[in-house]
């Protein structure tokens, strides 16, 4: 009798609906680093550790919907392009219940942003960090940290990311930076410029860098009907 108790209890608790959150990968460059967005955590599981954003999906909203709210209420960075990335579902992943969680992915230009985040959230900081350089991370966000960024280079072949981080004239010298500071490690800078033209994805313009220097670099930008097919930056093959 108390075995068939027993079960019957474990077959109710494993009858138990899960909790389903969004966590959000925000990548940039700054200072020649690829830095990710983390937010300071003031309140446990994991009080004061830092974390990505991330929060519950309400049952009113679909994924990106939430993905968005929870960005803003959490950073008050908005209007940028969301892509899923992956859903991370370990029974472990949250200490004190089972929870699920769909992240996300996408890649801005910091210079403009002001981040702060809403009241009543006990967040204490928020802040970029180089993504080469993490502090100890809350929950299991390192692994979806390094996943987004795995993915995020394995793209760098085919798909011309850069253009979500770079100005919109740019160098062909500070192109080459972004995407060092992706991949961590210097390119041959022959092969490299052999390889961004035979791509066909740029438009080089007459004009010139301001600096006082001898010579001047070129500016280009990209070209917007040859990437347009191209913008899907973390999507699996």
């Amino acid at each position: 009798m108390q075995i068939l108790q027993l079960t019957s209890a474990k077959r109710m608790i494993e009858q138990k609906t899960h909790e389903v959150t969004v966590d959000i990968v925000i990548f940039t460059i700054r200072n020649g680093s690829l830095d990710v967005l983390l937010v300071q955590r003031g309140h446990e599981p994991f009080k004061n550790k830092w974390a990505i954003p991330g929060g519950f999906v309400r049952l009113s909203e679909n994924l990106e919907e939430a993905a968005k709210r929870v960005l803003y209420e959490k950073t008050h960075v908005k209007d940028v392009y969301l892509e899923q990335l992956y859903t991370f579902g370990d029974p472990h992943r949250y200490p004190s219940a089972r929870v699920i969680t769909v992240s996300y992915v996408a890649l801005i230009r910091s210079d403009d942003l002001i981040l702060s985040s809403e009241e009543g959230l006990n967040i204490q900081q928020i802040s970029w960090h180089p993504v080469y350089k993490l502090p100890a991370l809350a929950f299991d966000h390192q692994a979806i940290v390094s996943y987004a960024l795995k993915r995020l280079k394995a793209r760098l072949e085919y798909t011309p990311i850069a253009f979500q981080l770079l100005p919109k004239k740019f160098t062909l010298t500070e192109l080459q930076k972004t995407y060092e500071s992706i991949l961590n490690h210097d390119l041959d800078k022959r092969n490299f410029r052999k390889k961004i033209v035979s791509l066909d994805i740029l438009n080089e313009h007459e004009e010139f860098t301001k600096e006082s220097s001898k010579r001047p670099a070129r500016l280009y930008s990209f070209n917007e009907i040859s990437i347009e097919g191209r913008k899907g930056l973390m999507t699996a093959q």
